[in-house]
């Protein structure tokens, strides 16, 4: 009951390049180009029931169409018929508006038919040549219904324009745009990948080396520049690996083959999990085809003439067959196989089997494979970890625990097949002899050998486990406890590790390698225990307990390391210097006790909230001097910052007299855009109420908190000068007094009772009444306009 027929003829590549099977499982479609160009369905029949309207039959079953599309844009539309032996045409369509159009790829999902399609390169355009030819795809869509014995399109929609060259692909409710990676467009481009969501009118952003979305935006923006472009320079320094290999998953998720030998799943909503890592050597050394495929909790990867099924839940391994299987459905397993190629093949296996030098080679082979993968069964069963124990793991992270017990498997099958095994055992059995010494060293030596062998284990292992740029929760539990138990030791490693070196002039530096820095200021591995700390945390604990002066000088430099090594942060990280704070936090619960460790952190950081709070603790302190030199310094920084920086010392002017001798280098911060009225205002709206309650006395060290014009002259004088059209609003404060007038008295005081209060000149003391008697009422805002303009 199976019959094939030609219906396309629209590729050029030789071999089998795609196979698609129905979702009803009735119809396998190959696309073909030997011995002649075509598309070849394989269909089940069924035996008609006895209906008399076979039009009323077919809608019931729900007859199977196929759309075969072209790259001029042309559509076919096929319907099976089981009463008419096989497919037949529907009707012809033009899918694309623009007879220049060209199609690159195509898919189907619910109703839509959606489409990749190259464009001219539009000669209007403001983007530079490379770029306009870039971005000269877009990916389109069209409504389609089926009815009796047409189909009606709907119109063109744009999901996207002005894109690179995307593969679409649907997956359940989801369309994924894949990137071109043959496509010689800008690197920074080629390294998105999108999952639009018809459903939800949204667009998901990816990239393959973060495990999370880089952001979801509605689909309303089509542009694809605009997508992008708060994107291209946060990936410019990253480089993802390529994907070598898709496919859907049926629910909305997308299995990748990436470059690095892993396979990860793109779940629908965007997040990227891993699921199984292949061999290297097996990996690097395969350029031929790979295939993927899914049923329910199953992986099937075709790669180097061997189906390995895998779990999808855990990564593991269920079995790996040498043969070329292509199809993975609920009937089995379907292998394609060329008739002529086949009996060569027996031939020379069977001219092969006599050869025992292959195979003996063989079986070495498949011993070095069976002892590494047993060993990997064993330490998975009775490992507490979650995480999944390869055989790479297994070679070359040191993980292999039990020498003796492979050197006795060894002795059942020693020949010289064994070589391969027993180099890859020479790192692990020097690992034991060196392990033994030390066992011998801590018995028989004295307290100065063993403190000597702890600090020389605790420095290789710090050292080992920093250089692991993925640094998993074991390994960073275990790193926290070798803090835990030999404080002393690990801080000193951490210097030989990192290689860190004070100069003398109040900074530190690092001849450290980047992956070793990347280790420490990730979050790779972290923990939701509050007792295990990320290796940033856990650096910064141990220098605030050994060397606390340097934990601002050690921020400065993480801080240097994290810009220089363009580490691949998420967007939403915690600063450097939060993640520093928490920890000097929580070594007291006293803060004044490491207030000025705390200020310094602030400012080392450079951000202007938290200079501005840095600023803020250092008033409350009343540490005047080192208050102006944190203004001097911060407001060069940029206008943003000098303005709130000025204004807030403005304010503080305006409550009492102790900046009073640092006025003239408070002046000289004043912005450019300020005018008198917009100092006025401030002042005004800060003057002390005088129906406040009285201000301790021991708040103030100098004077009490009396302001007068006296001592904004100079300030306001420098803005008047300054600006293009001097106004005579406020010519009678520049005529007042140059010296301040004397404090007037809180309460009326009659002083022929005390003759020792000397007598104030009648002219004085009136205007000095007058001077306080106008600040105090024209308490309200003044007008904000300038005063050019009064």
């Amino acid at each position: 009951n199976k019959r094939s027929s030609i219906l396309l003829s629209n590729s050029e590549h030789n071999g089998l390049s795609n196979v698609r099977v129905s979702p009803d499982s009735r119809h396998i479609h190959i696309i073909l180009q030997k011995p002649e160009v075509g598309l070849v369905t394989f269909d089940k029949f069924e035996r008609p029931l006895p209906v008399q309207n076979q039009k009323k039959l077919d809608l019931i079953r729900g007859a199977a169409v196929a759309a075969v599309v072209y790259e001029n844009g042309k559509a076919e539309f096929w319907r099976f018929q089981d009463c008419k032996v096989g497919w037949h045409l529907l009707q012809t369509s033009d899918l694309c508006n623009s007879p220049q159009a060209k199609v690159v790829s195509v898919c189907a999902s619910s109703h839509l038919l959606i489409w990749c399609e190259e464009r001219p390169p539009s000669e209007s355009s403001s983007a530079s040549p490379p770029l306009r030819n870039n971005l000269r795809f877009c990916v389109c869509r069209r409504d389609y219904e089926v009815e009796e014995g047409a189909v009606i399109l709907g119109g063109v929609k744009i999901t996207l324009h002005s894109s690179p060259k995307f593969a679409v692909l649907c997956s359940g409710e989801c369309v994924h745009l894949l990137p071109d990676v043959e496509a010689k467009t800008q690197s920074s481009i080629s390294k998105f990948l999108f999952t639009w969501s018809p459903h939800r009118d949204t667009f998901t952003v990816n990239t393959t080396c973060n495990n999370t979305p880089v952001k979801l935006v509605s689909a309303r923006e089509s542009d694809f520049k605009r997508l992008v472009t708060d994107c291209v320079g946060y990936l410019s320094i990253l480089e993802p690996p390529e994907i070598q290999s898709f496919a859907p998953t049926g629910c909305g998720g997308l299995l990748l083959l990436l470059s690095t030998g892993w396979i990860c799943l793109l779940q629908k909503d965007g997040i990227l999990r891993r699921v199984y890592k292949l061999a290297e050597n097996c990996f690097i050394q395969h350029r031929g085809p790979t295939s993927l495929c899914i049923f329910k909790d199953t992986l099937a990867l075709i790669i180097e003439e061997k189906l390995y099924l895998i779990d999808l839940n855990c990564g593991r391994e269920l079995e790996k067959i040498v043969q070329t299987p292509h199809l993975l459905s609920e009937s089995g397993l379907f292998m394609a196989v060329n008739k002529e190629t086949e009996c060569k093949d027996c031939s020379s296996k069977r001219k092969l089997s006599g050869s025992s030098a292959v195979n003996r080679a063989h079986s070495g082979a498949l011993l070095v494979e069976a002892v590494f993968e047993e060993a990997c069964k064993y330490y998975q069963q009775r490992s507490l970890s979650s995480t999944q124990l390869t055989v790479e793991a297994l070679k070359k992270g040191g993980r292999f625990q039990a020498p003796i017990s492979l050197a006795s498997i060894l002795r059942n099958y020693l020949s010289s097949t064994s070589d391969k095994l027993m180099c890859s055992l020479e790192s692990e059995l020097r690992a034991l002899v060196s392990l033994e010494e030390v066992k011998g060293c801590l018995v028989k030596g004295g307290a100065k050998e063993v403190e000597s062998m702890c600090y020389t284990l605790v420095e290789k292992e710090v050292a080992r486990l920093l250089s692991i740029s993925d640094l998993d929760k074991d390994s960073l539990s275990y790193l926290n406890s070798v803090f835990s138990i030999f404080p002393c030791q690990a801080w000193k490693a951490v210097q030989v590790a990192l290689q860190l070196h004070y100069n003398g002039e109040g900074s530190l530096s690092s001849k450290a390698p980047p992956d070793m820095w990347k280790c420490v200021l990730t979050r790779a591995g972290a923990s939701s225990s509050p007792a295990v700390l990320p290796v940033f945390e856990l650096l910064c604990q141990s220098v605030l307990h050994f060397q606390p002066s340097w934990l601002p000088k050690f921020l400065q430099l993480a801080q240097q390391q994290q810009g220089s090594a363009g580490l691949g942060l998420p967007l939403n990280h915690v600063p450097l210097y939060k993640r520093a704070l928490c920890i000097l936090s929580s070594s007291s619960p006293d803060r004044n006790q490491h207030q000025d460790i705390e200020v310094e952190l602030l400012l080392v950081s450079g951000r202007p909230n938290a200079v501005l709070q840095a600023l803020r603790i250092l008033m409350g302190k009343q540490q005047w001097e080192k208050v102006m030199q944190v203004a001097q310094e911060f407001c060069k920084q940029g206008p943003l910052l000098n303005k709130e920086i000025f204004t807030t010392l403005l304010c503080e002017v305006a409550h009492h007299r102790d900046l009073d001798s640092y006025l003239d280098l408070l002046w000289a911060l004043c912005p450019e855009d300020f005018t008198v009225t917009t100092i006025l205002n401030l002042v005004l709206q800060n003057l002390p109420s005088p129906n406040s309650p009285a201000i301790p006395s021991s708040f103030y060290t100098s004077c009490p908190p009396q302001l007068t014009i006296g001592l904004l002259k100079p300030l306001l004088r420098k803005v008047l000068q300054r600006e293009t059209k001097p106004s005579q609003r406020y010519a009678d404060i520049l005529q007042s007094p140059s010296y301040p007038p004397p404090a007037l008295p809180r309460h009326p005081t009659d002083q022929s009772r005390d003759p020792s209060v000397p007598t104030t000149p009648p002219a004085e003391t009136h205007a000095a009444e007058s001077t306080h008697t106008d600040l105090q009422r024209s308490r309200g805002a003044l007008p904000a306009n300038p005063v050019g303009s009064a």
